[in-house]
């Protein structure tokens, strides 16, 4: 009787596959909600490839887990994939059915799935990866998972004894996980363009994991991630197999050191916690035994995804979109700070109001005091547009980070935003826009950048 069931959920989501793409759906969750709500351990019984990736942590999961499947299609191979960041168990299903027999085998040898860490007791347990990267645990959006410990407690009751994990060695809270699992460790060390400590008015990672006492940083990039030790305890942050040791953004290329020996690999993009996630994927790579050059080869073929970052010269300015994450203060924290390191004058145009609250139920704005306005109230700032129906609560938080009225303006509708951008005073425009705005930031960063042409 189990088996009918199963079967059935397969056969009617492979159903609902081909029904969506007839009418040209995307369908992300829908086959495999449809095969949960038949078969509730459908998961459990779906067959899954030889070797299967997990990828999860709050922020970078999805960057991380796409340059896997671009470098592994580059070595021509063919993982299943979700690659539309459907991270949940339906979005997991869907991936498995697509890849799956109608006998409910794999036809594929290799996996590489996003996993929403809030899912870690759905997903881990069933699925059993045989690696798992963790890039980072920082508090998140609030009804779901503010507080990073919380949430590594769900993530260590969910780890299989069987999983190796790659994990940041810079973040004290995802590098202690499952610490009887097997693991590899990545750092990036101080970099010379490491730009001038800055205080964050988040750090959750401030007393010693073994002893309670207060830790000492030697040296903290941001937030709570860098180096740490206890005085009183011994207790330090751990060794790293792989460091990254210099990011050379004028040749495009990184060295990170193995075992002693320097290796060099092409520079996918600049960013700090671009540098994080090119160095998880390439530590997962070399762990599964890829060498060096070929892992090189294939992530010279690599683009930044558009979607998340997108940079241009029009005329005399430079106009960039970046996804900002909102709900997410860390997120939208290290864009604040990229804006803030970026020289010139500049203008800012805020997309960050949560679409799913806007429209179902109140948004928590809470989250805003945690984010690091503070950043963008620096005299070459020339203007910021908050924009969205909560553009007088994002107003009066920058306000009360010291910004400057004047240069602050609240617009309600995104389709007024371009023309109000005071592209006389700034050299660069950044559109910082939330995960599931990309839509309304693409009409917004194209009517920018016609002022700029016109001009």
């Amino acid at each position: 009787m189990e088996k009918l069931s199963f079967y059935f959920a397969l056969w009617s989501a492979k159903a609902a596959q081909l029904a969506l793409r007839i009418i040209r759906k995307g369908g992300t969750t829908a086959p495999g909600k449809v095969a949960l709500a038949i078969c509730p351990d459908f998961l459990s019984r779906i067959g899954r490839p030889e070797t299967l990736i997990g990828v999860t942590g709050t922020n970078g999961k999805t960057t991380v887990s796409n340059m896997l499947c671009d470098i592994f299609e580059a070595m021509g191979m063919d993982p299943v994939s979700n690659r539309e960041g459907a991270n949940i168990d339906a979005g997991a299903a869907t991936s498995l059915i697509a890849a799956a027999s109608l006998g409910g085998k794999c036809r594929k040898k290799l996996g590489v799935l996003e996993m929403d860490e809030r899912s870690a007791l759905k997903l881990f347990p069933v699925l059993k990866p045989d690696h798992l990267i963790v890039t980072n645990l920082f508090r998140d959006s609030m009804r779901r998972n503010a507080h990073p410990e919380y949430i590594a407690d769900l993530m260590e009751k969910g780890i299989v004894p069987s999983t190796h994990l790659i994990l940041n060695a810079d973040d004290p809270i995802s590098s202690s996980l499952a610490p009887l699992n097997s693991r590899t460790l990545f750092s990036v060390d101080k970099l010379s363009q490491d730009p001038p400590a800055r205080e964050n008015l988040v750090q959750d990672v401030q007393i010693c994991p073994v002893c309670g006492e207060r830790i000492v940083y030697d040296f903290r990039r941001y937030h709570h991630i860098g180096r740490a030790h206890c005085d009183s305890c011994g207790w330090h942050s751990p060794d790293p197999d792989y460091l990254l040791v210099s990011a050379d953004p004028d040749a495009g290329k990184i060295t990170i050191m193995e075992s002693q020996i320097w290796q060099e690999y092409p520079l996918p993009s600049p960013e700090i916690y671009n540098l994080y996630n090119a160095l998880a994927a390439i530590t997962l790579l070399r762990h599964m035994g890829h060498s060096a050059e070929e892992i090189a080869a294939a992530m010279g073929q690599l683009k930044v995804v558009q979607s998340r970052l997108r940079s241009e010269e029009i005329g005399r300015w430079q106009l960039t979109a970046s996804m900002a994450k909102g709900l997410n203060a860390v997120a939208c924290s290290r864009n604040f700070d990229m804006v803030l390191n970026t020289p010139g004058k500049k203008a800012v145009v805020l997309l960050l109001d949560d679409v799913f609250d806007e429209k179902s139920s109140s948004e928590n704005i809470a989250w805003l005091y945690d984010a690091d306005f503070e950043f963008l109230c620096n005299d070459d700032i020339v203007q910021v547009l908050a924009v969205g129906k909560r553009c007088l609560d994002t107003r009066l938080r920058l306000l009360l980070a010291g910004a400057d009225p004047q240069r602050v303006q609240a617009v309600r509708k995104a389709a007024d935003a371009a023309a109000q951008v005071a592209l006389e005073e700034c050299e660069k425009v950044f559109v910082l826009f939330e995960v599931y705005r990309h839509g309304q930031a693409t009409e917004v960063r194209d009517a920018i950048a016609e002022r700029m042409r016109k001009a």
